[in-house]
């Protein structure tokens, strides 16, 4: 897949404005990763090279963190290190058990719930050798494992977590992602992402964030936009 671009191709005003812009940490949106869970990032990537896993949870730690800023109450630092983790589980399965447990044409509920298992052991690893306390490294592993079968909230620190993993699916690079799953064209997975998303959500923030995931997803497919190139 095509990495986003992150400089112009051209400036068609044709003078340089970025001395004008405001700070970045003025603006709503633009943290990215905070420092202290770069070191999570570094010893779990490693897990999370398989069906694009990796870009997945990147994307999920921002809609995380958003979800965060929208719900002051919860725990980022439960959160966004589950949210890193939460996938990791999946690198201990053949790559061909990977897709047949989420696939259309049946679920096969004994790889999900293995990848939470194995995802929860190796993050216990992970943040024992990083010296992260006990009890948040349970909290953290009790998100981890269930993040998918577990069709509850414990608290609201796993359903920000739920409900992140599943709003990266409505984001371009999670409908590029099922296309080529599954052989299906853009509207088709807009269509099984959809039936898998909205009506499983647990926050209001989050089935709002969905609906103007979609909002953009659906344009991408109808002809008034697609003739524009």
């Amino acid at each position: 897949m095509t990495l986003p671009r992150q400089n112009p191709t051209t400036n068609h005003y044709g003078r340089d404005v970025t001395d004008h812009l405001p700070a970045a940490r003025d603006v709503v949106g633009v943290a990215g990763f905070r420092e202290q869970d770069l070191p999570v990032w570094e010893a779990a990537v490693e897990h999370l090279h398989v069906r694009s896993n990796d870009v997945h949870t990147a994307y999920s730690y921002g809609i995380a963190s958003a979800l965060c800023d929208l719900h002051p109450e919860a725990d980022r630092d439960v959160v966004l290190p589950a949210m890193i983790l939460h996938d990791t589980g999946w690198s201990m399965l053949p790559p061909q058990d990977v897709l047949a447990a989420i696939s259309p044409t049946g679920s096969n509920p004994e790889s999900v719930i293995r990848h939470e298992k194995e995802g929860a052991r190796i993050a216990e690893g992970i943040l024992r050798d990083l010296g992260f306390p006990d009890e948040r490294i349970d909290q953290i592993t009790t998100i981890v494992d269930g993040h998918d079968s577990r069709r509850e909230a414990l608290s609201l620190n796993d359903a920000l977590v739920k409900d992140s993993d599943k709003l990266w699916r409505l984001t371009p690079h999670g409908i590029d992602t099922v296309m080529d799953w599954f052989g299906l064209t853009r509207p088709q997975a807009h269509v099984l992402i959809g039936s898998r998303v909205h009506d499983h959500l647990f926050t209001d923030a989050a089935r709002t964030m969905a609906r103007a995931y979609a909002a953009v997803a659906v344009i991408d497919s109808v002809p008034q936009r697609t003739v524009l190139g």
